[in-house]
């Protein structure tokens, strides 16, 4: 019976052309602003981590003294010091945790007569890998030996292995940076979460092709580009005691006892460093898992949210416009309709026919809003914005495209269906 009802509405669509355009125009328009912002909506909102996010913490501390400009309540850094971030890794209360930051290395090419050129780095700790699950083609990352005798490793992209070797196969491969040879441990692939949720310092930015052990790259005096805020004299912000902040930390405690531990534990630690005469501030150290971090920062641009919402509003009036056409086309054909009944159709049977042309206009507006949705992101990408790059249709945006084109076609024909359904056979049989 479904058949012969798309049959029957393919029919009705090709008799009146111009009705039916209409409709389909409107259902597209209205999908494909729709799609398009709720697919931006989606990548910068998404966990970047499923299944790890409510395990990973971001650890912060006021060390600032007293006097700077203190306001009781407001916001802590966002970084932390390197005496922090150091002595808290030496703990090793957490199941895991990773001190870090970004950097810019100069890389010399393998054969000469090329230029060198910058890649975007991450110092870090030898835990990072295992605690945000970062995929590797070959290799593996450093041990927590090499943190402490400054290795001279490096694990590299994909991308830059390609680049700098023409294979990733490139473990074991010499990788000069600067002056100093790093050997190649590790390749991993591509990975970039989204948002970058490890340093929200640049959440959509493109991701690192290159990390080295927090340690050595101290003492190869590598480039930082993690922001530095200081207080007080620092002639050297990289010096383990200086009074600057510039070191992400992050730690993994796998259940929610443990969390509350570590927590503990951060608040008396706090207090021992207080009567050390360091963190001279009240707050206590604070830690957020992945989500509340995301949320706390305000990740998803306000406005994407608002165009998503006006787009929607937008697909709001495109189907009562798609109402307006479906019911002037049935009580059109209210003959037809008079005449099915009195050959015995029942109301549910013409109601159910009207309900199948309705979804198949919204498949149709479907394909056609997929194609707009497409531009749509198209357009995106070529904005100037961090996040640009990231705006693809994937598999499940692509099925959600036709199930909302025909869920708001069939839902505008409820109506119109309704009132065709209901017409009176003897009234319509008396009129011819």
């Amino acid at each position: 019976m479904l058949g012969y009802y798309i049959h029957l509405a393919w029919r009705s669509l090709r008799a009146s052309m111009t009705l039916s355009t209409l409709m389909v125009i409107a259902i597209a328009f209205g999908v494909g602003a729709s799609m398009t912002t709720l697919t931006v909506l989606r990548l910068l909102s998404a966990d970047p981590i499923p299944g790890r996010s409510q395990r990973l913490f971001y650890v912060q501390i006021d060390a600032r003294p007293r006097g700077t400009g203190y306001v009781p309540g407001e916001r802590l850094p966002e970084q932390v010091t390197r005496f922090d971030a150091e002595a808290l890794v030496r703990a090793g209360r957490a199941d895991r945790q990773a001190m870090m930051t970004a950097g810019s290395a100069p890389v010399m090419p393998e054969h000469e007569g090329i230029a060198p050129y910058f890649v975007d780095a991450r110092y870090t700790s030898s835990e990072l890998f295992a605690m945000f699950d970062v995929p590797f083609l070959a290799g593996a990352g450093w041990t927590a030996d090499d943190d402490i005798r400054s290795a001279r490793v490096a694990v590299i992209a994909c991308s830059l292995a390609l680049r700098q070797f023409g294979t990733v196969d490139a473990v074991g491969k010499q990788l000069r940076v600067g002056r100093e040879v790093l050997r190649v441990i590790g390749v991993v692939a591509d990975w970039r979460p989204s948002p970058r949720y490890y340093d929200l310092t640049s959440p959509f930015g493109p991701a690192e092709q290159l990390f080295v052990p927090f340690s050595t790259s101290r003492e190869l005096h590598l480039r930082g580009t993690s922001p530095v805020s200081c207080w007080g004299g620092a002639s050297d912000p990289d010096a383990v005691d200086a009074p600057c902040a510039w070191i992400q930390l992050w730690v993994e405690l796998d259940t929610g006892s443990k969390a509350a531990a570590y927590r503990d534990f951060l608040a008396s630690w706090a207090i021992e460093q207080r009567r050390a005469g360091r963190l001279e501030r009240p707050a206590a150290p604070t830690m957020r898992s992945v989500p509340d971090r995301l949320a706390d920062r305000g990740v998803v641009p306000r406005d994407v949210r608002i165009q998503t919402w006006i787009a929607f509003s937008f697909l709001v009036v495109c189907l009562v416009n798609t109402l307006g056409l479906l019911l002037t086309k049935f009580l059109r054909r209210s003959v037809e309709f008079g005449v099915r009944r009195a050959l015995g159709a029942s109301r549910g049977a013409i109601f159910a026919q009207l309900l199948v042309e309705a979804g198949t206009i919204g498949m149709i507006g479907g394909v056609l809003g997929l194609g707009f949705t497409v531009l749509g992101l198209w357009t995106v990408r070529h904005q100037p914005t961090a996040y640009a790059d990231l705006a693809h249709l994937d598999a499940p945006m692509l099925v959600l495209t036709f199930a909302i084109a025909v869920a708001s076609s069939t839902l505008a024909g409820v109506l119109p269906a309704l009132r065709a359904s209901r017409v009176t056979p003897s009234i319509q049989l008396k009129a011819q």
